[in-house]
């Protein structure tokens, strides 16, 4: 691969920044770029992610190994395209992530057009997770270190998306590139991680979402599932299932919240084992490796990026769904969070969760 030139997404922190070196040493010419997604005003400059203090240290490492370096200004796209997805859906009553939607709109699309114009076929990024290919077709795979596999965040992206897209890192544990950037000697070595939305750096949903769409906060009735009011919330997007804290009802037992009814404006809640479903419905199914199957295919499916995952069976329906259905029942499984599949070590499709299949 000597000389092909690649595009580097440049964080500033320390897992793009060995990814750098390790493409720099597998003999890639690369090109490294941070891409700027907000304004640097208010309280979204005070995130990890982005921020002018990311750029010096993504410019310094740059530097450091003679690369070109570019910021990018995407922020129309990244608040076009991710931000408004992220409101659209609490008003509907669902829970995003838009981690997923910026991989694949912002950081394997925008960013893949961008990549052209400088001349590269190729994209990287630091994230965990392992490319491969199979009869000349691409395959995703988790990353070698399990505690910081990232491929359940590139479920969406297309196989045109992946065929261009390196991953350095997923063959090593976060403690590797820790000591290889210790190694480089690189300042950041140590720098810790953004844990946050980038554009919510402080974890206050509520007050975004008012900020940005005045009127969304709305209180409404708190009900079980016989219709009967319980109470009174304080705005549907301040709550999501499976959500204990927070509901302001006194009850002999402790409540949850089952399902956000952004069409009534209302919360239905109820007890514990009412949490259980025998499966989903999912949408917008994406297959990276195979056509959706019709009779059914055995599977692990993650329901959230912390599951452990639980063996399923999916069955392909029409209209890019999906219907899931577990072995054993699953706690919590929440419209707008993301299903994705799992074959062993591969990752052969995924999709929104449309809804849960009740255990009763």
């Amino acid at each position: 691969m000597k000389g092909k030139r690649v595009v580097l997404g440049m964080s500033g922190g320390v897992d793009s920044s060995v990814a750098a070196a390790l493409l720099l040493e597998d003999g890639y010419d690369v090109v490294g770029v941070t891409m700027k997604v907000f304004a640097g005003a208010g309280p979204m400059a005070s995130g990890r992610c982005c921020s002018l203090e990311d750029v010096n240290d993504a410019r310094a490492v740059a530097e450091l190994f003679g690369i070109a370096y570019y910021v990018f200004d995407l922020i129309g796209p990244f608040r076009q395209r991710v931000i408004g997805n992220f409101i659209d859906e609490y008003a509907a009553g669902r829970t995003p992530i838009p981690c997923i939607h910026c991989n694949r709109e912002i950081k394997f699309g925008v960013l893949m057009e961008k990549a052209e114009r400088l001349g590269a076929e190729l994209v990287a990024t630091g994230h965990y997770a392992i490319k491969g290919e199979v009869a000349g077709q691409p395959r995703l795979y988790r990353g070698l270190d399990r505690a910081k596999d990232q491929s359940y965040f590139l479920f969406s992206l297309t196989r045109q998306q992946l065929s261009r897209v390196l991953f350095p890192l997923g063959a090593l544990t976060k403690g590797q590139v820790r000591r290889k950037a210790d190694e480089l000697g690189l300042a950041l070595a140590n720098k810790p991680e953004s844990q946050e939305i980038c554009f919510v750096p402080d974890g206050d949903y509520g007050r975004f979402l008012t900020d940005q769409r005045p009127g969304i906060c709305r209180e409404g009735p708190i009900v079980n599932r016989r219709g009967e009011e319980l109470g009174r919330h304080r705005g549907i997007v301040h709550y999501t299932v499976g959500q204990r804290r927070g509901l302001g009802i006194s009850a002999p037992n402790p409540l949850y919240v089952l399902k956000v009814d952004a069409s009534a404006h209302l919360l239905v809640v109820g007890e514990v084992h009412e949490l259980w479903a025998r499966g989903l419905l999912a949408a917008s199914v994406n297959w990276i490796s195979e056509p959706p199957p019709t009779h059914g295919l055995r599977i692990e499916c993650k329901v959230r990026s912390t599951h452990q995952g639980s063996p399923a069976v999916v069955h392909g329906l029409p209209g890019s769904r999906a219907r899931v259905v577990f072995d054993s029942t699953e706690r919590a499984v929440t419209p707008g969070q993301a299903a994705v599949f799992y074959r062993g070590d591969e990752l052969v499709g995924g999709g929104w969760i449309e809804s849960s299949l009740p255990a009763d």
